[in-house]
C-alpha cells in the first residue's frame, strides 16, 4: 500500500483546527471521492493497526504520548531541543532540556523517554523528556572552512546542523591551510560545554572559490560521481552499434517532416522535438517526439541500475551531474539538429479550441530541422525572425495558436499556475557570481510546457485504459484546512476572497495579485499550502494540473520515471500490455519503492541546487556590505522580518532591533508586526529598500536593515509629554468622566 494516503490522513488529524470525528466524516472533510474511498479506508485501517491513530467509540484522534518514543532531534542555538516523534501524537513535539540532549545533533534519530512536564510554549506547559539513545546520526559527512587561532585549529561548519566550531587535532595529516574548504568526520560529538572534535578527510580547495564550494555541496548531499566502467562500456557499445546501423524498419521514417527543438541557450541534452500540422477539416495534429532512451538501456542492465539509483540528473549552477553518461545524454539520445535519432512519438489531435480528439503513439526515426532558444522563438513570434525560414516561422505561429487554446482549456478545467520567479546567476570564467537577473519567462516556455503536459497526460490515459500499474506523477488535492489557511492569509493581506476556497477562487486570487507587491508572498504561501508532487503508482491525479491521469514521459534523458514510461509505451506498440507476465510491467509494490526513492532523489537535487546558488550569491554579497537592494517582505516572525531580494532572489533577515527604536510586537494571527509606540505596521508584500548589513556564508545567512529606521519612540514620547503638560487638567477631567 502506498504511503500517500497515510500521510494525508495524519496531516489532517494533526492540524490544530481538527475536531475529532468518525471515519465517514473524516473522509468527507478530507474531500475523498467515492472512487478513492477504498484506498482511503485501507490506509486508515493500516494506521489504526500501527497505532498511529486512535479510535475510541468511533471517534478518531491521535494517540497520547507516553513511555519512550523514537523520533528526529531538532536542536536550537540555546542548547535545548525537541524530538519530533515518528508517530504523531496529541501532545506534539517532546521538549528536551539542554542537559538531557545526550550528544544528539540536529537531524539525528533518537530514542527519548517521556516526562509529563516540560518547558513552556505560548503560556502552556509542554510534554518534555530526555534523550536515552542515539539510533542513527543524520550525517556522516560534514564540510566547512578550516581556521587557525594561535595554535588551535578548528573548522567552521557549513550549514546549520552543527551549531559551533569543531576542534581539529591532527592538522598535519592532510596538510590543510588556514582558509581551506575541507570535508571532515566527527570523532567526538559535542556534549555539554565540550566542543565537537573532528578529523579532516579531504581538502576541497580554497573556501569561497567555486570548485571548492561545488565539491562541498556534492559531498554534503552525497551526489553521485563518475560512472563505473560497466556503465561506461555499455554506453560506448550502444553508441558504436548506433553508428554502425541507424535505420530500423520498425521505426516510422519521418525525417522529411518539419521538427524543431526549443531549449535554453546552454542546453546540451535535447530530449523533445515538436511537429505540428493542420488537417483539411481545420484540426491540428501535434507531434511530441521524445528521445528513445529505452532503446539503448535494457532493464536491469548496469546503466538501468545506475540510472534508477541516481533517479534524475542534478542541475547545479555551472555543473550538471547527469543521470546517464554524456555519450548518451549529449550524444546519440539528444535530438540535435540535422542528426538522425530514434524517438518515441505521441500524436495528439485537437480541434481549434484545444479540445483533444484522439491520440496515437509510434516509434520514429527523426531529424530535427532547427534548434531554437526560447528567446529566438519569442523574437520570431514578435516579428523579428532573424535567419529563420518561412517554414519554421509558420510552425512557430501555429504552435503559439494551439498552445494558447490548450492553455485556455486547461485553465477552464481548473489548472493552477503559480508565478514563482526564478533568478539566473551571471558567472565569470572562474565560476564566481558577478550578478544575477530574472530568468527568462517568455511565452515559448509556456508553449513547450503545455505540449509536454499534454503528452504526459496522453501516455497516462493510454496506460490506464490497459489497467497496468505504472509510476505516476501525483499531486494530492489540498484538504479543507489548507484551503482555509490560504483564505485566511489572503484576507489578512487585505484581499477579498471567499472563506471557503476552491479551484476557481485560487485561480482568481492568483490573477488578483499578479504583478503586484503581494504576488511573491501569496504565490509562495499557496505553494507551501499544497502537498508536494511526487512519484507513486497510486491513481490520485494531479491537482495543480487538474488532470486525473498524469505521468512523466517527456524527459527520459534526465528522469528515471520517464524511462519506465517509455518501456511501457514500447510494450503497447508491440501489443504486449494485454498479456500476463510482461517483464516491463512491474508489480505495484516495486513501483511504490521506486517512486519513493526517485521522489527523494528529486528533493535532494533541488536542495543541493538551492544551497549552492545561495552560497554563490552570499559570496558575492559579502563583498557588497552597505549596498542597497530592493526587496519585498516575504515572512514575519517574532524575531524579525524576512525580505526577498527582487533582483537576486535571495532572502535576508531584518532583526527586530534593526527596524527602528520601538517595542515591536509580532501578531501571528493577523500576520503583522506593529511598533507599540509609533503604530507603524509591517505586513507581507510591502516593498522595502534595504542595505546589506552582514553576510555569514558558512551559516547561509544574510542580515539587512531598512535604509532609514521605521520608527523612533523617543521622539514620539517627547512630543506626547509636552502635549500632556499643556492639557493635563482637561485630560484628567475627561478621564474622570
Amino acid at each position: 500500500m502506498d504511503k500517500v494516503y497515510k500521510k494525508l490522513i495524519l496531516k489532517f488529524v494533526s492540524n490544530k483546527e481538527y475536531r475529532p470525528c468518525n471515519k465517514t466524516d473524516l473522509a468527507r472533510n478530507m474531500g475523498i471521492s467515492h472512487k478513492d474511498n477504498p484506498a482511503f479506508r485501507k490506509a486508515f485501517d493500516e494506521l489504526e493497526k500501527e497505532d498511529q491513530i486512535r479510535v475510541k467509540r468511533g471517534i478518531i484522534d491521535l494517540p497520547k504520548i507516553s513511555g519512550t518514543v523514537i523520533g528526529v532531534f531538532r536542536s536550537t542555538k540555546k542548547g535545548f531541543g525537541f524530538v519530533v516523534p515518528r508517530k504523531l501524537n496529541s501532545s506534539g513535539d517532546l521538549f528536551i532540556p539542554a542537559e538531557e540532549t545526550l550528544d544528539a545533533m540536529d537531524g539525528d534519530t533518537v530514542i527519548a523517554k517521556v516526562r509529563r512536564r516540560g518547558g513552556m510554549r505560548g503560556g502552556q506547559s509542554r510534554v518534555g523528556g530526555k534523550v536515552l539513545e542515539i539510533v542513527e546520526r543524520s550525517r556522516t559527512i560534514f564540510t566547512g572552512t578550516l581556521l587557525k587561532n594561535k595554535s588551535l585549529w578548528f573548522v567552521e561548519p557549513d550549514g546549520k546542523d552543527l551549531k559551533a566550531m569543531v576542534i581539529i587535532d591532527d592538522i598535519t595529516a592532510k596538510n590543510g591551510r588556514d582558509g581551506d574548504k575541507v570535508s571532515f568526520d566527527i570523532i567526538e560529538y559535542p556534549s555539554g560545554n565540550s566542543p565537537a572534535r573532528g578529523v579532516i578527510t579531504e581538502i576541497l580547495g580554497r573556501s569561497g572559490q567555486y570548485d571548492a564550494e561545488l565539491e562541498a555541496i556534492i559531498r554534503t548531499y552525497s551526489l553521485p560521481g563518475e560512472f563505473d566502467d560497466k556503465c561506461v562500456d555499455q554506453a560506448k557499445k550502444a553508441s558504436q552499434i548506433f553508428a554502425e546501423k541507424i535505420s530500423d524498419e520498425s521505426y516510422d521514417d519521418i525525417t522529411d517532416q518539419m521538427l524543431i527543438t526549443i531549449d535554453p541557450p546552454d542546453a546540451k541534452d535535447f530530449d523533445d522535438a515538436i511537429s505540428l500540422r493542420k488537417t483539411s477539416d481545420g484540426s491540428f495534429i501535434l507531434g511530441v517526439h521524445i528521445a528513445d532512451v529505452s532503446r539503448f538501456i535494457a532493464m536491469d542492465s548496469p546503466l538501468d541500475i545506475e540510472a534508477k539509483e541516481r533517479g534524475n540528473s542534478v542541475y547545479l549552477p555551472g555543473k550538471v551531474i547527469p543521470m546517464l553518461p554524456e555519450i548518451l545524454s549529449n550524444g546519440i539520445c539528444s535530438l540535435q539538429p540535422n542528426q538522425l535519432r530514434y524517438a518515441k512519438s505521441a500524436y495528439i489531435t485537437y480541434d481549434e479550441n484545444g479540445k483533444v480528439l484522439g491520440s496515437e503513439f509510434a516509434n520514429s526515426l527523426v531529424k530535427s530541422k532547427a534548434r531554437l532558444t526560447y528567446l529566438q522563438a519569442d523574437a520570431a513570434l514578435k516579428g523579428n525572425r532573424g535567419d529563420l525560414s518561412d517554414e519554421v516561422v509558420s510552425l512557430l505561429s501555429d504552435m503559439e495558436f494551439l498552445a494558447k487554446a490548450i492553455e485556455r482549456r486547461r485553465s477552464d478545467e481548473g489548472m493552477i499556475h503559480l508565478d514563482l520567479h526564478d533568478t539566473e546567476l551571471i558567472m565569470d570564467d572562474d565560476g564566481k557570481v558577478v550578478d544575477a537577473e530574472p530568468a527568462e519567462d517568455c511565452y515559448p516556455h509556456t508553449i513547450i510546457e503545455m505540449f509536454m503536459v499534454e503528452a504526459n497526460v496522453a501516455v497516462a490515459q493510454m496506460l490506464d485504459r490497459f489497467k497496468v500499474p505504472f509510476i505516476r506523477r501525483i499531486h494530492p488535492d489540498p484538504d479543507q484546512f489548507s484551503m482555509k489557511g490560504v483564505s485566511d492569509f489572503a484576507r489578512i493581506s487585505g484581499l477579498r476572497v471567499p472563506r471557503s476556497m476552491d479551484r476557481r477562487s485560487i485561480q482568481d486570487l492568483l490573477k488578483k495579485v499578479h504583478a503586484t507587491d503581494l504576488e511573491f508572498a501569496v504565490n509562495r504561501f499557496v505553494l507551501r499550502s499544497f502537498e508536494k508532487a511526487e512519484y507513486s503508482p497510486l491513481n490520485m491525479g494531479h491537482y495543480a494540473l487538474a488532470s486525473r491521469h498524469y505521468s512523466h514521459f517527456t524527459s527520459p534523458i534526465r528522469r528515471y520515471a520517464d524511462l519506465t514510461a517509455h518501456r511501457l509505451v514500447q510494450c503497447y506498440l508491440e501489443g504486449k500490455l494485454t498479456k500476463v507476465g510482461v517483464d516491463e510491467v512491474l508489480p505495484e509494490g516495486e513501483l511504490v519503492q521506486i517512486g519513493r526513492h526517485i521522489s527523494d532523489c528529486e528533493i535532494k537535487a533541488t536542495k543541493a541546487e538551492r544551497e549552492l546558488k545561495k552560497v554563490l550569491l552570499l559570496e558575492m554579497l559579502s563583498e557588497r556590505i552597505g549596498d542597497e537592494m530592493e526587496t519585498v517582505i516575504s515572512g514575519l516572525t517574532k524575531f524579525g522580518v524576512f525580505v526577498q531580494c527582487v533582483k537576486f532572489g535571495i532572502e535576508g533577515l531584518i532583526p527586530l532591533h534593526q527596524l527602528g527604536n520601538d517595542d515591536w510586537q509580532y501578531e501571528e494571527k493577523s500576520q503583522r508586526i506593529t511598533g507599540h509606540h509609533s503604530g507603524v505596521k509591517i505586513t507581507l508584500g510591502m516593498p522595502m529598500r534595504v542595505r546589506i548589513v552582514a553576510v555569514n556564508v558558512p551559516g547561509r545567512h544574510l542580515d539587512v536593515a531598512p535604509l532609514k529606521p521605521l520608527a523612533n519612540r523617543y521622539e514620539k514620547k517627547k512630543k506626547s509629554k509636552k502635549h500632556n503638560r499643556r492639557s493635563s487638567k482637561k485630560y484628567r477631567g475627561k478621564k474622570n468622566k
